[in-house]
C-alpha cells in the first residue's frame, strides 16, 4: 500500500508564469527530465554504492535534537531550502543529517571567535527566531503562516533583527545565518534526488567521466531543458526590492532568501 501524504498547498507552489496557475509538484523537479543517477549504481564501486543507498533508505535517526527542536528545525529548512516543487514522497530529509553531524559533534574544523559551538548555536537559534517571530507577528515560529515566516527568516538573512538583542551579542547573526543555509544545503545536495534535479551525474569511480572537456553529457546523462517559473505568491523570495515580480520569470525549481 502507498503511504497516503497531505496534498501541497497551492499558495506554496511555484507558477507558471503565463497563467500565473499553481505548477503542480513533480517526482522530479529540475531540468533533466527522466534522469536518475540511481540508474547507475551498478557502475559504482560497493563502498560508493552502501553509501549512496543508505542516503535514500535509511536517513539517520533521531539522537540530538529533541522532538519539539526536530519539529522547529525541519519548519525552518522547508523555508531555507523550499521544496514544495516535490510530491512529499519525494521530498529531501534535511534535519536528519544535521541531527547526526550535532550527534557526533562533527564540524569543519574550525570556530570563528564571535560563535560558540555549533551545538549551542541550534540551541540558542531556536530562541531567537522565536523572539523574532513574537516580536513580528504576535506568535511563535511554528504557528506563524508561511509568509510570515519567511519575513521572519528574511530579517535574520539581512542581518536586522529586532529582538533577541542578548543573543546576537553572543552569536553573529550573518554567522549563524551562514552555518544554517551552509547545514540546509549540504543535506539537500548531498543526495542522489538532488542529482538527479541538476543532472550530476554522480559518483565516476571506478568509471570514469569521458566527455569534460567538451562540455557534452555522458552517454547515459540527458540534455538539459529549461523551463520558466515564478516563485509561490507567499514566498518572499519573489520580491526584488520591496516589489512583486508576477512579471519576471525564474529559471530552476525551489527557492531561497
Amino acid at each position: 500500500m502507498k503511504p497516503n501524504f497531505p496534498a501541497v498547498e497551492s499558495s506554496l507552489l511555484p507558477r507558471d508564469p503565463t497563467t500565473l496557475e499553481a505548477l503542480p509538484p513533480k517526482q522530479q523537479p529540475g531540468y533533466y527530465p527522466g534522469f536518475s543517477t540511481l540508474s547507475q549504481s551498478a557502475f559504482w564501486d560497493d563502498a560508493t554504492r552502501q553509501v549512496v543507498d543508505t542516503r535514500v533508505k535509511q536517513p539517520p535517526s533521531r539522537k540530538f535534537f529533541s522532538p519539539e527542536a526536530w519539529a522547529f528545525w525541519t519548519a525552518v529548512f522547508a523555508h531555507l531550502v523550499p521544496q514544495t516543487d516535490r510530491t512529499p514522497d519525494r521530498q529531501i530529509p534535511l534535519v536528519p543529517m544535521l541531527d547526526d553531524r550535532l550527534a557526533a559533534n562533527r564540524t569543519v574544523g574550525y570556530r570563528f571567535e564571535d560563535m560558540p559551538q555549533d551545538r549551542v548555536v541550534y540551541e540558542i537559534g531556536i530562541d531567537a527566531i522565536n523572539r523574532e517571530a513574537e516580536h513580528r507577528h504576535g506568535g511563535e515560529f511554528l504557528v506563524l503562516s508561511s509568509r510570515h515566516r519567511d519575513e521572519v527568516l528574511k530579517a535574520i538573512e539581512q542581518g536586522t533583527p529586532e529582538a533577541a538583542p542578548e543573543i546576537w551579542k553572543k552569536m553573529s547573526v550573518k554567522r549563524f545565518w551562514q552555518i544554517i543555509m551552509t547545514d540546509a544545503i549540504d543535506a539537500y545536495y548531498a543526495h542522489p534526488w538532488a542529482w538527479d534535479e541538476i543532472g550530476f551525474g554522480g559518483p565516476a569511480y571506478p568509471r570514469a567521466y569521458t566527455r569534460l572537456e567538451r562540455g557534452e553529457p555522458e552517454p547515459w546523462e540527458v540534455e538539459e531543458k529549461r523551463y520558466d517559473w515564478l516563485p509561490p505568491v507567499t514566498a518572499v523570495s519573489g520580491e526584488v526590492d520591496g516589489t512583486d515580480t508576477d512579471d519576471q520569470s525564474h529559471h530552476g525549481s525551489g527557492g531561497t532568501h
